[in-house]
């Protein structure tokens, strides 16, 4: 099972996906490339793998990435060994990306089970946005547009979740990863 958490900025996309693999040996979180800047906090390698856009270019060349995104000028990619990793070890890759990643992903993978993960409401996604303490008003108004169509897309997911109480959220989604572990098409190799 590929599971996609998507949704707009300052959603929670990040923390949850953390606190799901925290007691999940089987979930593997697939650390994504990007060219965009650490944020406080941030370590390369272990929350995404910090490149310049030369090195993304040439890996993308490669045909290193499942799927790659240009979000708020910058590049972001999910590479091809995580998911290959996941699947030779016999464990489910846990993947967080934005809609346009889920929408690329989604049409090479069929195994792929989406959850849009939105915050309760649009201000507290800038309140959250702006705790992070590294956008400017104009990025957050970028990613406020973005946010605005990104909601369009729900109707393209398999589940919605809104993220008001962390610990509620992990565990409706817990029990969504729960589910879709018993669910007979995933059992027999059927598409979704």
């Amino acid at each position: 099972m590929i599971l996609i958490i998507a949704g707009p900025s300052g959603a929670g996309k990040t923390t949850v996906c953390k606190l799901l693999v925290k007691n999940d040996d089987k979930l593997l979180y697939s650390i994504s490339a990007t060219t965009r800047k650490k944020r406080r906090g941030e370590k390369d390698g272990v929350d995404y793998y910090f490149i310049d856009e030369k090195k993304f270019k040439n890996w993308e060349k490669k045909g290193r990435f499942l799927e790659t995104a240009k979000v708020h000028g910058y590049y972001y990619g999910t590479l091809k060994d995580f998911v290959a990793k996941a699947d030779k070890d016999g464990r489910e890759i846990l993947l967080d990306v934005d809609v346009k990643g889920k929408i690329n992903i989604c049409k090479k993978m069929n195994n792929a089970v989406s959850i849009f993960l939105l915050p309760p409401t649009m201000t507290e996604a800038v309140k959250r946005i702006k705790g992070r303490n590294v956008e400017k008003d104009i990025e957050i108004k970028k990613r406020m547009e973005t946010a605005t169509r990104e909601v369009k897309e729900i109707k393209n997911f398999d589940y919605l979740v809104v993220n008001e109480d962390l610990k509620a959220t992990v565990k409706v989604i817990k029990s969504i990863i729960v589910a879709e572990r018993h669910r007979v098409k995933n059992k027999i190799g059927g598409k979704r």
